[in-house]
């Protein structure tokens, strides 16, 4: 009797008692097992690059192109780097640092009572004349602004920086009251500077402090915008954890990982064109995608290579301002660092860098002077770095409040025979900013000397140096005080005219008022 033969679906699996178990692929395959795969051999990203360097030029054309309408900042959104310094505790400012005058500009000289209250004792106030030379010994002007020749601010700022540096650099001194130990004074500019501009690669803004200033100051009320609150930096280790660009650089090069970035960008792009979403937003989902792959490969492009963020690796910093030893062991240093790699290279728009202790009326001179040695150094290491990029840079040095002296002297080695500080006084209060250009020093406005000192010091001290509160809007009002250094920042760009629009509120007055409190003519024509 014949037996029939049972039909098989074409996916039944084969079972033969004469064949083995299967155990490999290829075994389980030939007997139905399990699924056969299709493979079609089509074009690849790495198929593109015949002539790899050719199709990423090609490409990169076409991304530079595409940056701005995606929302990607080129070179601090082409405004002057900004870098603000809170120095919190009411520091000495004026005349042991920076010298101030009555209406005629820094050198139109106080009182000898005035001087003493500023911690200068009668053989060191700056109107002393050398009797052998004939000259003032105790006036600096190496930056353009003039500085007591004993300021620990100047020897601090000198030591960080060149010859050369010294020759692009000015600055101007605001006489205004502010209160005393107090992170209520509206004194930061930050947000003011970003709705003037400013804007950065990575970051808009950001600050030492996990604040809603990224300082100790608080910002004007009106003018925080939480959409550009400053993200906390205070060390290398901050500014490296910005970016991670995985683990495509490493398996290739930076430029061959770009041009796969890129070439992914351009297929994505012409298959975007051919479909329809059936979405009503189609073009602005599609723009969407196609932003995400043109930032993708521009973060591999800019921050692939470890040494575009890291300042630690950065020759223009270690070694030549700061040691490997002094970022290793001074907090204030490491948090110069990062804020002025982030600032000055424009990942960052504006930034603010926070020393505390500057309360320091202690019965003595010498604990005020070793600190402001070091603001100094800070200070001159931010003028030095944007020297060696070329970068121009604007700084702003403001404290909550001041302090003054009896006139007891503090003869000790750091004490360098000055006053003791002996407690606080907001009426010796004032703040300063220096400008660096890379093209020669900014001129002062005014058509002569005395013009222009009076552009220098943007308001004035009486005679026993208190600040004369109707000299400026500034000089009693931290929140003018703002206004006036956005105005100025602004006038560096030669838009100064725009600061009526920009700040439609503002309390400066008419344009007249405008112009007698801006320092310098522009020192770059809108964007840089």
């Amino acid at each position: 009797m014949s037996r029939k033969s049972r039909l098989l679906s074409p996916d039944a699996p084969l079972l033969h008692a004469n064949h083995k178990r299967p155990v490999t692929r290829r075994d389980f395959l030939a007997q139905g097992l399990t699924a056969g795969l299709g493979l079609a051999m089509g074009p690849t990203i790495f198929s593109l690059f015949a002539n790899p360097r050719t199709a990423q030029a090609a490409l990169s054309a076409d991304l530079e192109t595409l940056k701005g309408s995606c929302g990607i900042a080129a070179q601090g959104a082409g405004k002057i780097p900004f870098i603000c310094f809170d120095l919190a505790g009411g520091a000495n400012i004026s005349g042991s640092n920076v010298l101030v005058g009555q209406q005629g500009g820094q050198l139109d000289f106080l009182s000898t009572a005035g001087y003493n209250k500023l911690g200068l004792p009668g053989d060191m106030a700056p109107f002393i004349a050398n009797a052998d030379s004939g000259t003032r010994d105790f006036i600096n002007t190496d930056l353009g602004l003039a500085f007591h020749s004993d300021s620990a601010f100047l020897r601090g700022i000198l030591e960080r920086t060149s010859v050369s540096t010294h020759a692009g650099v000015n600055g101007a001194v605001i006489p205004a009251r502010s209160d005393n130990d107090t992170g209520n004074n509206p004194h930061n500019p930050m947000y003011a500077i970003n709705r003037a501009g400013a804007d950065g690669e990575l970051l808009t803004l950001i600050g030492s402090r996990s604040s809603d200033s990224g300082g100790n100051s608080v910002a004007p009320a009106a003018m925080i915008n939480s959409a550009v609150r400053p993200t906390k930096i205070d060390r290398p280790s901050d500014v490296t954890g910005l970016v991670d660009t995985g683990k495509l650089v490493g398996l290739l090069s930076q430029d061959d990982a770009v041009a796969v970035l890129e070439s992914i960008q351009r297929i994505s792009a012409k298959k975007l064109g051919r479909v329809d979403s059936k979405i009503t937003a189609d073009a602005v989902l599609k723009d969407m995608i196609n932003c995400g792959y043109v930032k993708a490969a521009d973060l591999v492009d800019r921050y692939g290579d470890p040494a575009a963020l890291n300042p630690n690796i950065d020759p223009n910093i270690i070694g030549a301002i700061f040691s490997q030893a002094e970022l290793d062991s001074d907090a204030e240093f490491r948090k110069t660092a990062a804020v002025m790699k982030l600032v000055v290279n424009g990942f960052a728009g504006a930034g603010t860098i926070t020393m505390g202790g500057y309360d320091y009326h202690t019965g003595n001179r010498s604990v005020g002077e070793i600190r402001d040695l070091r603001a100094g150094r800070c200070i001159g290491a931010c003028l030095e770095y944007a020297a060696r990029l070329g970068m121009p840079l604007m700084i702003y040095v403001f404290s909550d409040g001041s302090v003054a002296s009896n006139g007891t002297i503090d003869d000790s080695v750091e004490g360098r025979g000055k006053g003791v500080w002996t407690g606080d006084n907001s009426s010796t209060a004032a703040s300063f900013f220096l400008v660096y250009n890379p093209g020669g020093r900014p001129s002062l406005l005014g058509a002569n000397a005395d013009q222009q000192a009076r552009h220098q010091q943007i308001g004035y001290f009486r005679s026993d140096a208190s600040v004369e509160t109707a000299s400026s809007p500034a000089a009693n009002n931290v929140n003018l005080l703002v206004e006036t250094i956005a105005l100025n920042y602004m006038a560096l760009h030669g838009e100064q005219g725009s600061f009526a629009t920009q700040f439609s509120n503002h309390g400066l007055g008419n344009s007249t008022m405008l112009d007698s409190l801006t320092a310098f003519a522009p020192i770059v024509n809108g964007t840089i």
